[in-house]
């Protein structure tokens, strides 16, 4: 079922943000934000509270006026539409269901305001979609969170909006039925075409649902792309620590050609590709992913040596089930991260245990010296 196919050919129209702005007497919640969205894309917003992310959605449905720039769908402006004038409409985390409506009433409640015709057929549709239709005589109370996070998604597309804003929709469910949720919205996205834009701070529902992620960080955007260019290929230490975890590495770049950089690391000399260097000189961090991290007893070969380095010491052994996290303090004193798949190809190694450590150069990326190392590390509450 496509809503996108029931509109005139040629009529998707791409989403775009020139110059968004929105300050308050104490700080810009977003500051200048050019961002164009193309139609029928599932697109995330990402970052951590307070990064403007919400700010943003809120000035696209209309629920915030921006101190300056604009909003078009297509060629027409948008900026200062009333919200219920908009082809948007919003889901949030909080399902804002009829309690005392069925199911079935409650996805009906916008078609019947503007006395649509068909109103029942559709709403079967609709319930169909998500997969509803046997709850649609039951009351919300009645349903799971995650039941009625799916009503509330069938509220908002049957009012066939050109663009779905998604505030945290998946905030208040428990994590194994968020994980289900993600894979359900993505489906739902897919059948009906439309443009999604959703707002998490959540990187696995991020990375898992999105087609393309942009990161916020303090009301602008730091990287944008898909999910597997922004996790393997970094460009900002803020990135590289919220998407996911990182080793950041202090190093000193020895020579810089076009297809490799090549990096003193605490004596090591290691190799970075170009595309993936984004100093070409002087200082900066080398980084790397914990699960490319290989970890071997001292003298044991390392399946694909790279980068190779000697005296390390692992230091903390976490067993999660799926791999066992590793924590290798090294001569310069830095402890890395180092994730290894539980394949029972060997035995957990102990704490204490002295190691060598290697990667595969590719998997490395180098970031500029002037950013905070510390930039995007969530901390543990």
């Amino acid at each position: 079922m496509s809503l996108a196919a029931e509109r005139p050919t040629g009529s998707a129209r791409d989403l775009r943000l020139t110059a968004l702005t929105k300050e308050f007497t104490s700080f810009t919640a977003v500051d200048s934000l050019d961002l164009e969205i193309p139609a029928g894309s599932f697109f995330a917003l990402l970052g951590p509270s307070g990064c403007g992310k919400t700010t943003t959605l809120r000035m696209v449905a209309g629920l915030e006026s921006p101190t300056s720039g604009s909003i078009h769908l297509g060629e027409d402006e948008i900026t200062w539409q009333k919200p219920y004038r908009r082809p948007v409409n919003t889901v949030f985390q909080s399902y804002a269901l009829f309690p005392h409506l069925d199911i079935h009433e409650n996805v009906a409640f916008g078609l019947r305001r503007r006395k649509a015709k068909d109103v029942d057929r559709q709403v079967e549709e609709m319930l169909e979609l998500v997969e509803l239709e046997a709850q649609a005589r039951k009351k919300p109370p009645q349903l799971s969170g995650g039941q009625q996070q799916r009503v509330a998604l069938a509220r908002a597309l049957i009012n066939r909006p050109e663009v779905l804003l998604l505030d945290e929709p998946l905030g208040a469910l428990d994590l194994k039925l968020r994980r289900s949720m993600q894979l359900e919205i993505k489906r739902i996205q897919t059948e009906v075409g439309l443009t999604f834009v959703h707002v998490t701070h959540d990187q696995e529902e991020a990375m898992t649902m999105a087609d393309t992620i942009a990161v916020m960080n303090r009301g602008v955007i730091e990287q944008m792309g898909s999910p597997g260019e922004l996790y393997e290929n970094p460009r900002t230490t803020f990135v590289a620590n919220f998407l996911g975890q990182s080793n950041l590495i202090a190093g000193t770049v020895v020579s810089s050609g076009s297809d490799v950089v090549k990096v003193d690391m605490h004596g090591t000399q290691v190799s970075i590709p170009a595309d993936r260097a984004h100093t070409a000189a002087g200082a900066g961090w080398v980084g790397i992913r914990p699960e490319k991290v290989l970890v071997a007893p001292t003298g044991e070969p390392i399946d694909a040596p790279g980068n190779h380095m000697t005296g390390g010491v692992i230091t903390d052994v976490s067993f999660v089930g799926v791999s066992t996290q590793y924590l290798v303090r090294m001569p310069w004193g830095q402890e890395l991260m180092a994730f290894e798949q539980n394949t029972g190809r060997r035995e957990v190694m102990h704490r204490g245990t002295a190691v060598d450590v290697s990667w595969r150069p590719e998997f490395a990326f180098l970031l500029p010296a002037d950013q905070d190392v510390n930039a995007g590390v969530i901390e543990e509450d």
